[in-house]
């Protein structure tokens, strides 16, 4: 399975795993399954730690990295395509990033893993 994290879930999988719900957890771990993580979600986060709602040990490019080595997800492209169909995904709700993430997993045929309830209104896309 080609698996697309959500924000909340890749940071949640690295600083607080005890988030994580043991299925999602099973579903990360296991070999098989690819994790794709798109850029959408390093800026994301990056936001988050320049307002100070994430601390980090260590200074942020030097943490991605070291997370993108230890997670090693495959890197979703954020392309034009992508751009176009965010207009297909119907949120209720104004968020660039989630319809982002949306429409990544709906243009590479991926599966979005999120604890979101909102963003799992989105139609056309396959969710964990």
């Amino acid at each position: 399975m080609k698996l697309l994290l959500d924000t909340h879930v890749w940071i949640w999988s690295l600083l607080e795993p005890s988030r994580i719900a043991p299925r999602i957890a099973k579903a990360l771990e296991n070999p098989a399954n690819e994790k794709w993580l798109s850029p959408i979600s390093v800026w994301e986060f990056r936001v988050l730690v320049e307002k100070g709602r994430v601390k980090l040990n260590m200074g942020f490019e030097e943490w991605i990295a070291q997370a993108l080595t230890e997670f090693s997800p495959r890197e979703a492209p954020l392309t034009t395509e992508v751009v176009l169909a965010m207009s297909k995904i119907q949120l209720p709700y104004r968020d660039p990033a989630d319809a982002f993430l949306a429409a990544t997993a709906k243009v590479f045929q991926l599966t979005l893993i999120t604890a979101d309830a909102r963003l799992r209104t989105a139609k056309g896309v396959s969710f964990f």
